[in-house]
């Protein structure tokens, strides 16, 4: 009988990485987990807001299962384009395929002239800015740290610009009550809501003096991105919908008291002393997916800071073609990239939907019982589980998908193997990686993590 075995680098070890890693090394493939960070919990840890505690260790848990089978190296602290070139891993280490699972990590651009320019000089984009919400109390965090001034502007419209306003007016509110000598948490003020937590405390959220940030949507707020109609819907069904995400946008404005203005577009900055110092908008005018600019109508925003939070794409990584913001991938179940043979894509990296929701899963998956409790607006009944779960599922789909393709291709040698193997543990040891998972794991820790 031919050798048949096989030999498949993973980039990115999160929900859909490690998904498919699980399900390769099941089949008795040998699986290599290449990460850019320590650990491999992805949007799980950097991107979903702390206060969903519960939710990130359950995940953190899943994924764990998953990296510490047999069959499975896991390699840290590895960054595809700089620790390892793209063309190098796909062409001359011998893999039987490569998978990118490196999910969406690049806020999209502003999309007005030089903002570029002005980043961290009053201009930031989410992902850095909920990176540093949800590592800041770490007393080993080194990275980049922001401000969160009363009457910030957000730009953006889906479920991640609420988590942008939310952590905006908690930590307004908590500096508010603590000057009142009134010590609440994080975790209080989101689960009960600011006016709730006022009121226990015998204040009216007006004495304590904050103005709340602003968020602008280029159109309407029943169009905004916070529950999706199912599949092929009735008109009747797009109303249903529509209804539905106005009442979340007004419970969440009631319980965290952020400001909201419509059909607002961006077209360009307010720069004064070298600094953002707020934005140019123009109304809109919508008709059905168009938001047409109102001749007349613009207008300037003020803001101490700006945060963009309009979407987030895959990274540009030398050496990966490009079409538009996108990898070139091809293909539904089993999304190939370019004309390679044995490199393709799962998750989110091949869609380029970087907010939490459309991250882990299909938005018709989602029912408005689970999208209001993530937004902090449910009863609070909801088990957030069934997001990763509708996530590992169409993970599972496309990891058997390629499964398949693998045992079809013809199987590497033991010299082959045990080549990949000797390269494998070079950069292993290069990130300080001496001993199993587990134990890796646990010192890479921070013992104050939230």
């Amino acid at each position: 009988m031919p050798n048949r075995e096989h030999f498949v680098a993973i980039i990115g070890g999160a929900v859909a990485g490690s998904v498919a890693a699980e399900i390769l090394a099941d089949h008795g493939i040998r699986v290599a987990v290449i990460e850019q960070n320590k650990r491999p919990y992805g949007k799980i840890e950097d991107g979903l807001p702390r206060w969903h505690a519960e939710q990130r260790r359950q995940e953190y848990e899943r994924i764990d299962a998953r990296l510490r089978k047999p069959g499975i190296y896991y390699v840290p602290c590895t960054r595809l384009g700089r620790d390892v070139e793209f063309d190098d891993l796909c062409d001359n280490w011998g893999f039987s395929a490569v998978i990118l699972a490196n999910g969406a990590w690049r806020d999209r651009d502003l999309g007005v002239p030089e903002s570029e320019k002005y980043i961290d000089r009053g201009l930031i984009y989410q992902n850095p800015f909920i990176y540093w919400y949800n590592h800041k109390n770490e007393k080993s965090y080194d990275g980049p740290r922001y401000e969160a001034p009363d009457e910030a502007l957000v730009v953006g419209g889906g479920l991640a610009s609420i988590d942008v306003v939310k952590i905006l007016q908690l930590e307004n509110y908590e500096r508010a009550l603590k000057a009142r000598g009134v010590q609440t948490s994080m975790h209080d003020l989101e689960r009960k809501g600011i006016p709730a937590i006022c009121k226990q405390h015998g204040f009216r959220p007006e004495e304590l003096g904050v103005k709340g940030c602003l968020l602008v949507y280029r159109r309407r707020e029943q169009d905004m991105p916070l529950a999706q109609p199912p599949e092929n819907a009735t008109p009747d069904q797009v109303a249903k919908t529509e209804a539905v995400r106005q009442k979340m946008l007004r419970l969440a404005r009631e319980k965290y008291l952020f400001r909201f203005q419509e059909r607002r577009l961006t077209t360009g900055l307010v720069v004064e002393e070298g600094r953002v110092a707020g934005l140019r908008v123009v109304e809109t005018r919508v008709e059905g997916r168009k938001a047409e600019p109102v001749p007349g109508s613009e207008q300037e925003l003020r803001a101490p800071l700006v945060i963009s939070s309009i979407g987030s794409v895959p990274e540009v990584i030398p050496g990966i073609c490009m079409k538009g913001e996108y990898y070139t991938f091809k293909g539904e179940l089993l999304p190939q990239y370019g004309t390679s043979d044995h490199v393709f894509g799962v998750g989110n990296v091949v869609s380029g939907q970087g907010n939490i929701r459309v991250s882990l899963v299909h938005a018709q998956a989602v029912t408005t019982q689970i999208v209001e409790n993530y937004i902090g607006v449910g009863n609070g009944n909801s088990d957030l589980s069934g997001w990763y779960a509708a996530a590992e599922a169409r993970g599972a789909a496309q990891a058997t998908a390629l499964q398949e393709r693998v045992e079809a291709l013809p199987g590497l040698s033991e010299s082959q193997l045990a080549a990949l193997e000797t390269r494998i543990r070079a950069f292993q040891e290069r990130a300080g990686y001496l001993s199993g998972y587990d134990s890796w794991i646990a010192a890479q820790t921070p013992p104050d993590l939230e």
